[in-house]
């Protein structure tokens, strides 16, 4: 069994979605990228991450309804999980966090900033 701490990625923007994947495996983690939450959510079911990097506006149901997910699911709920989008207004940053986000980061981003606090939310975790 890999130690190797896995990564669930939600965004619908192919070069987003490549460029996380590309920058958390860079960084030793294992990196899945889901263009929807339907398709993360029934993938969960089989094999289960370490954590969530969601956006909220996605086809489908958005980033929060795949948050309170999460939080309803008991194998699920105490994982850590990062909003990464463009909804940047102070209501829906606090929306997110109601909701269970343990971190919120608005676009367009820092690739090194994001991957410090993957890093900081694990080390929180363990």
């Amino acid at each position: 069994m890999s130690s190797k701490r896995t990564i669930y990625i939600v965004e619908d923007e192919t070069h987003i979605q490549e460029l996380v994947k590309y920058n958390l495996e860079a960084n030793g983690y294992g990196a899945s990228a889901f263009s929807s939450g339907e398709e993360m959510l029934s993938y969960c079911e089989s094999i289960i991450p370490d954590m969530f990097i969601l956006d909220i506006m996605l086809p489908g149901i958005d980033g929060y309804e795949i948050l309170r997910r999460i939080r309803q699911n008991t194998k699920l709920k105490t994982l850590p999980v990062i909003m990464l989008t463009a909804k940047g207004e102070e209501f829906d940053r606090v929306l997110g966090l109601e909701l269970g986000a343990d971190d919120y980061i608005t676009k367009p981003f820092s690739i090194r900033e994001l991957t410090a606090r993957v890093k900081a939310l694990f080390r929180r975790s363990n």
